[in-house]
């Protein structure tokens, strides 16, 4: 694809930007021990604010008349599965709560770049801003550059939310079950695919995979990491991925850092990893990501 058919593939929009983060760290909700509500707290607020400059009338009207195909993200999930390899999701963010800055010289479209560059499958890019400094500008940056589907990796609590996120360029959404009813999680999932995006259903223990498994999804996210705690651990995905039907696609998110790693999940059933913050403390991301692939 060349420079003129990216910038040409990138959705022209007016959504309302989130506040700066330093806006929203201070108050009672900074004190919440329980890091996935705090953060969530801060969400919704923030999309209560953006909802009243465009009501969701609005946005769902906008997004509805995007023409602008989806690139396929779980296609190309597949596609690694059917040559039996491991997908590498390679994610872009400033920032996140465990680790602090990540990248002071932060640029999300020369490492997503970099990425592709290196045999990634597809692109994650973080556009939570309060903990992770992202924004959903990132989104625009990276496609405008890059041709991979990209996941936009966020709290996405509202249909808002979802909307925007077609606006946005991003060809998938992460629905994070600890965050959300199976109501509220069945509704966001029936928007995005209305809307042509595909959708990764992140879990964490057994109760929840098996809330994520009675869905409509083939796209199933076993994240490592805990996010009531921020404590990671790889044996997740080895005692969950064998739980999930082979008619699904799973995911292994957080933890990884080496090509071990990766050999491991994979031997349980993951056709994909996401991998973020092992990539982003090397000076060169690109080449991490190659390394962690067996290119290097």
């Amino acid at each position: 694809m060349t420079d003129a058919m990216l910038h040409q593939d990138v959705p022209q929009t007016d959504v309302p930007q989130a506040t700066p983060p330093a806006d929203r760290i201070a108050g009672p909700i900074a004190d919440t021990p329980d890091v996935l509500k705090r953060i969530c707290a801060r969400v919704r607020v923030d999309v209560e604010q953006r909802s009243q400059i465009m009501p969701l009338r609005e946005i769902t009207a906008k997004a509805r008349e995007v023409e602008t195909p989806t690139r396929g993200f779980g296609q190309a999930l597949k596609q690694m599965t059917a040559e039996r390899q491991v997908g590498l999701i390679a994610e872009v963010k400033k920032a996140s709560p465990s680790a602090g800055i990540l990248r002071p010289d932060y640029d999300p479209a020369a490492i997503a770049q970099s990425y592709q560059n290196a045999g990634a499958s597809c692109i994650s890019v973080l556009t939570e801003g309060s903990c992770f400094h992202g924004s959903t500008e990132d989104i625009a940056r990276v496609r405008a550059v890059c041709s991979l589907p990209i996941l936009r990796k966020d709290f996405i609590l509202d249909p808002w939310q979802v909307h925007e996120s077609r606006l946005l360029g991003a060809d998938c959404i992460l629905l994070i079950m600890a965050a959300l009813s199976d109501e509220q999680a069945a509704d966001l999932l029936g928007l995005a695919r209305g809307l042509d995006m595909d959708v990764l259903l992140e879990v964490h223990d057994e109760t929840e995979l098996n809330r994520a498994l009675a869905l409509d999804t083939f796209l199933i996210g076993i994240n490592n990491r805990n996010l009531r705690t921020l404590k990671t651990d790889i044996e997740t995905t080895m005692a969950l991925a064998p739980l999930v039907p082979p008619d699904r696609i799973v995911v292994s998110e957080s933890g990884i850092k080496t090509q071990g790693d990766v050999h491991r999940v994979g031997e349980v059933g993951a056709s994909g990893v996401l991998v973020g913050e092992s990539l982003l403390r090397e000076v060169d991301p690109g080449i991490a990501a190659r390394r962690l692939l067996g290119f290097l």
